[in-house]
């Protein structure tokens, strides 16, 4: 998973991956901004930038806000 644009191995340093540190952070509704603004980002610059690359970033957090959300 070296080369994984979505989940690279810098993000994974130590214990814990960056993403559930942040979560840890911030209250629900500031992780769900979060999440949105990402996958916001990802979407504008998908045709100027990364391409498919971009979308399956902004594929990703989707999937994790909707899992965050059938949680509660």
């Amino acid at each position: 998973m070296e080369n994984n644009p979505i989940s690279p191995v810098h993000y994974k340093k130590g214990k814990r991956e960056a993403i559930l540190i942040i979560k840890d952070m911030l209250t629900r509704e500031e992780f769900k901004g979060f999440c949105k603004g990402l996958i916001t980002k990802y979407l504008i610059r998908a045709d100027y930038k990364n391409g498919v690359e971009d979308l399956k970033k902004a594929e990703w957090y989707l999937k994790y806000l909707i899992k965050e959300e059938e949680k509660k």
